[in-house]
């Protein structure tokens, strides 16, 4: 199983603090010392590993990036026009305009954008301009929000306050200790925490995610809507990972809530790197108060890609596809547990949907789906982010698969087996933890 991507990852730990650019795509996380690590080739839903072995992938298709798949020949073929006729110049690409002006399209209520190429930079640029528009330098967040120094500096507040945001064991050592107290986390539909927040503090920004395993109770994104609108404060929706899953362009659109500003990334350019900062005049206009700027987001790869996902998802409605995709898979998970008599939770979005055994080796079992999995060809583990080549063929094969796995884990949680006995490698990473 993936023998010269596990000899490569062992030296790129030598090389690369960490091993890996991205915490979630760490081999540790799905199947420590047997996970294939690396790709040479990808399209559709299909992976193939450095020893040519085939997989379908039925986990976290690029991180949520591919919903149209890897290599849409749409996609891909408006990106090669663009590197032939050259991705950078001293002037600036026309696609930035066109693209700005396809993204107000989708957003009526916002009137200006800012471009970047990652997540954690767009949230960064959004909380710049957040501060600069609101000139108070206080922000109460929702969710996750990258890694940058603003963020991670609500861990100097008492105890670990991103726990339970979404990754324990971050901490917040290199970021500097006299932002302690600038960001206040509050949990999703507990607005009289929000409430508390503000009254106590002078808070000039609430950034959320709309909403990420469950939606809103009581009226609650609206409540936050009315807060921000009375106490003057700016409204920040991080549509990273929510936009264009559910709708054509931001979640929000479902509950009829619209924030000041919003921002887009991973599904954008369907694995290219484009990120977006859309908002209201009033408060983008700060941008040019205050210094945001950097080379690379010049270059016209990104916004080339990302017009042109934005086209093909319109076309075919992209948003529909994976929702019932998702549901399908949902559907398909309860009924194998139900078969065999595991408890299971399920939660996300459709489109973003994963799970957990209800059991103290909920873990062991996670990574043996793994291991077993990738023997019969697929990339899986308790989660799966939909894209529009996930055939009905390949959701039938993956559960046909993983019905003989979950029957192995039904006989150890009635202990006629022991699941340690059955692991070939190390349990699974949950969350943040350091490599050597």
């Amino acid at each position: 199983m993936g023998k010269t991507g596990q000899e490569l990852y062992k030296k790129a730990k030598t090389l690369i603090p960490g091993g890996t650019m991205l915490l979630s795509k760490r081999p540790e996380m799905f199947l420590p010392d047997h996970w294939p690590s690396y790709f040479s080739k990808a399209k559709g839903c299909k992976v193939w590993d450095l020893d040519g072995k085939e997989y379908i992938d039925m986990t976290i298709m690029g991180i949520g990036t591919n919903t149209l798949g890897y290599g849409n020949d749409e996609v891909d073929a408006a990106v090669l026009e663009t590197v032939k006729k050259g991705n950078m110049s001293t002037f600036s690409c026309p696609e930035e305009v066109y693209l700005a002006e396809k993204l107000i399209e989708l957003n009526p209520w916002a009137d200006m954008v800012r471009f970047a190429r990652s997540g954690g930079e767009a949230n960064a640029i959004a909380i710049r301009i957040g501060r600069a528009a609101a000139g108070r330098d206080k922000v109460a967040i929702c969710g996750y929000h990258g890694w940058h120094d603003w963020y991670l500096s609500a861990n100097h507040n008492e105890g670990d306050e991103l726990s339970n945001h979404l990754l324990a064991g971050l901490s917040p050592i290199g970021v500097p200790k006299n932002l302690k107290n600038t960001v206040y986390p509050f949990h999703y539909n507990n607005f009289e925490e929000l409430l508390s927040i503000v009254d106590n503090n002078d808070i000039g920004v609430i950034k959320m995610e709309v909403m990420r395993n469950f939606g809103p109770e009581d009226n609650f994104l609206q409540k936050v809507r009315d807060l921000a609108t009375k106490r003057n404060i700016v409204l920040i929706f991080d549509e990273c990972t929510s936009g264009f899953r559910e709708t054509y362009g931001g979640i929000y659109k479902k509950f009829g809530v619209e924030p000041d500003l919003a921002m887009y990334g991973k599904t954008i350019g369907n694995g290219y790197a484009l990120t977006a900062v859309v908002g209201r005049k009033s408060v983008m206009e700060a941008a040019q108060k205050t210094f945001i700027s950097s080379t690379f987001w010049t270059e016209r790869i990104g916004p080339t890609a990302a017009l042109k996902t934005l086209e093909v998802m319109n076309n075919i409605k992209s948003w529909d596809i994976i929702t019932e995709k998702g549901k399908k898979i949902q559907a398909g998970w309860k009924t194998l547990a139900n078969t065999h008599d595991l408890s299971i939770a399920v939660s996300g979005i459709p489109s973003l949907s994963t799970y957990s055994f209800k059991s103290t080796n909920a873990l062991e079992y996670k990574t043996f789906i793994t291991q077993e999995m990738l023997k019969k060809g697929f990339l899986a583990s308790t989660n799966f982010y939909a894209c529009t080549e996930h055939k009905d063929q390949y959701i039938e094969s993956y559960f046909n698969a993983l019905d003989s796995v979950y029957k192995v884990i039904s006989d150890c949680e009635k202990e006629n087996q022991n699941i340690h006995d059955l692991l070939e490698g190390p349990v699974c990473h949950a969350g943040f933890q350091r490599l050597n």
